[in-house]
């Protein structure tokens, strides 16, 4: 039997386990990113644990999301990463160089490698054949330190390819499709692997923004062939050196199979408020929108901004449009510039914001009151845009660029098919002024400001726990949810004490108070809990506060992992119903934690109703080992 591309990169890469599905397996790493909104906390744990030298290949530090200086909070923020990068010998990349994948990708991304990330959208990078994973900070933090990154084998599926996409269909329009099919929840437990002839007429830029939103099905990350195309972009790229032919064997066995067929796949358009809210293009065309937003890691690169210059050349942006473009790189603006792109945006109205996440993660272009806000970016969660009433639709670029010029959602088809026919330029020039190469020195000092506050650590749980469940709450709740992302708190990253105080505050006006109050409780939650971003906020705010235990129906995957390193206990309900026979406030004992824990099952009592029932307890014995000493700081410290 022959193997997958995944397969052979576990294999090649094995430190310890076995490669049977739910099984827990380490595998090497040999590069780590970072970014700043998590890369603090993940920092204050590298240099908690202390190594003498970083283990990895390759780390890089990317200040892309905190880039509005409103106060000394960001900017002491990158300070304090910078100090790190030099005392450790990582790569820093300055504010202004472009958002983490997109550089990963164009610098950095290594076929056929290891790259484990703390962002979600890390697997971007599997747009070229790198086995790339979004991770909690903490697991990033000790790959560093130990160069291994232990997960549970997933299983894969393979998604096939064939025909050709027709003009005015996009990538996003791809992935789209496959949200629509699969659900946000589709991809749980799968690693997603691209083959078949359709893979063609896909460049590794549009690869990667298939991989980017494999995040929102849920997968622990997406994989394609390394190939022609592979070694076209990496020549563009001045790094034809790094390529390396690596493709799934003709007869590879794979867990679950999908075929996707590109000449039937039409523009595609997500409602509000998931990305899985899908619709075609005919079900939004006439909708009036107030902002256009345009970039994100998901559609920032070169092929995507000259569609949108393509499309606005010689027209105005609506009167009543707001439209901004954020690109992917410097070396994608410097070439925009150089072309001539640059001016046809300015000149149609466009707004150019730096090369950042800006809008994506909420910093800054908040929408107005009810506004409508279409873009290309990868998450619509509401609230996410920094508006609680703003309507995100998701779309690409093309649909986002004449939908700005019409002001009401437009298919992109109704253009002439001239518009989608993009040279890419045989070489880009990376900006090595944006770098800073550092080599190491355990003697630096590290500097750390005001805001950066101690890195907190759990207590192990105690066999016998009485507690109240501070929250219940439904299906598909996200980081965002928990721990919220906007301009007034993301300065607040490196603050859990006062980031704290707005956990869960999205959904509960008092979780804060009653938290402080018991510093003792349980959240109770249903389908897919923990979606989203990779922030490990979401977990160590809770922990701060005295959550012990979080109880649901399911969990997307790197919250699980965040929940374990910080100590918490993640329960699944036995029986689905029993999710009906607890509500907000319920005082619940658990006796004889541990041999439950041990024995996959825990009795759960409910005294305020008097009635008792079992949750789950899936674990691998290193996971209760970690759990056991109180989360994987200790565990390593």
């Amino acid at each position: 039997m022959g193997k997958s591309i995944t397969h052979k990169i576990i294999e090649e890469n094995l430190i310890e386990g076995d490669l049977r599905n739910g099984e827990d397996i380490t595998i090497k790493v040999h590069q780590t990113l970072t970014q700043d909104s998590t890369g603090t906390m993940v920092y204050l744990a590298l240099d908690a644990m202390a190594p003498r030298h970083i283990a990895t290949e390759k780390s890089i530090a990317y200040i892309d999301h905190n880039t509005l200086q409103t106060g000394f909070e960001n900017a002491d923020d990158h300070v304090f990463i910078r100090h790190i990068c030099e005392k450790y010998g990582i790569t820093y990349s300055k504010p202004g160089n472009g958002i983490c994948h997109q550089l990963q990708l164009e610098n950095f991304s290594l076929p056929g490698k290891v790259l484990i990330g703390s962002d979600s959208h890390t697997p971007t990078s599997g747009g070229l054949g790198s086995l790339a994973i979004g991770a909690g900070g903490l697991d990033v933090a000790i790959g560093m330190a130990k160069g291994l990154y232990t997960f549970k084998m997933p299983k894969v599926m393979n998604v096939r390819l064939t025909g050709s996409l027709r003009k005015g269909v996009t990538a996003k329009d791809v992935i789209l499709t496959l949200l629509k099919t699969l659900t946000v929840k589709g991809g749980t437990g799968y690693i997603i692997e691209y083959s078949g002839a359709g893979l063609e007429c896909l460049t590794v830029t549009d690869r990667g923004t298939i991989a980017n939103m494999g995040a929102e099905l849920g997968a622990t990350t997406s994989i394609f062939p390394s190939d022609a195309q592979t070694l076209q972009y990496l020549t563009q790229n001045n790094r034809k050196k790094d390529y390396k032919y690596l493709v799934a064997d003709l007869d590879a066995a794979y867990d679950q199979e999908v075929t996707i067929n590109l000449d039937d796949v039409t523009p595609q358009i997500a409602f509000p408020h998931s990305p899985d809210h899908v619709h075609s293009i005919e079900d939004a065309v006439g909708i009036k929108v107030d902002q256009v937003a345009i970039g994100s890691c998901t559609n920032s690169s070169y092929k995507d901004l000259v569609t949108v210059a393509n499309i606005l050349k010689g027209k105005q942006v609506a009167p009543e449009v707001s439209l901004v473009i954020s690109p992917g790189s410097s070396t994608i603006l410097k070439q925009l510039s150089r072309e001539g792109h640059l001016n046809v945006l300015i000149e149609a109205g466009a707004r150019i914001l730096e090369n950042s996440c800006g809008p994506c993660i909420g910093m800054g272009q908040a929408p107005q009151t009810n506004g409508i806000s279409l873009r290309t970016f990868n998450r619509n969660f509401k609230g996410r845009c920094g508006t609680i009433s703003g309507e995100v639709y998701i779309s690409s670029p093309a649909v986002a660029a004449i939908s700005a010029i019409e002001g009401v959602i437009t298919d992109p088809r109704t253009l002439d098919e001239s518009y989608y026919d993009i040279d890419e330029p045989n070489a880009l020039e990376a900006n090595p002024a944006y770098y800073i190469e550092y080599d190491g020195n355990p003697n630096h000092k590290v500097v750390k400001g005001p805001n950066i506050k101690d890195f907190p650590r759990a207590l192990p749980l105690e066999d016998y726990l009485s507690t109240q469940v501070l929250l219940k709450l439904g299906d598909n709740v996200s980081t965002d949810d928990i721990t919220p992302s906007d301009a007034r708190l993301l300065p607040l990253r490196s603050n859990i004490p006062e980031l704290s105080k707005y956990c869960f505050s999205r959904v509960s006006d008092d979780f804060y108070r009653k938290a402080i109050q018991r510093h003792n409780g349980i959240v109770v939650g249903a389908e897919n809990y923990g979606q989203g971003s990779s922030r490990e906020h979401a977990a160590i705010a809770p922990m701060f506060l005295g959550v012990k235990v979080v109880l649901v129906k399911s969990f997307a995957r790197i919250h699980r992992g965040n929940l374990i390193n910080y100590g918490i206990l993640p329960l699944l309900f036995e029986r689905g119903q029993d999710y009906e026979k607890i509500d907000a406030n319920d005082v619940i004992e658990i006796q004889s934690l541990w041999s439950g824990v041990d024995a996959g099952k825990i009795a759960v009592t409910n005294k305020t109703k008097g009635t008792t029932f079992y949750a789950l307890v899936d674990l691998s014995p290193k996971e209760i080992e970690v759990l056991k000493t109180g989360g994987k700081l200790n565990y390593y410290s």
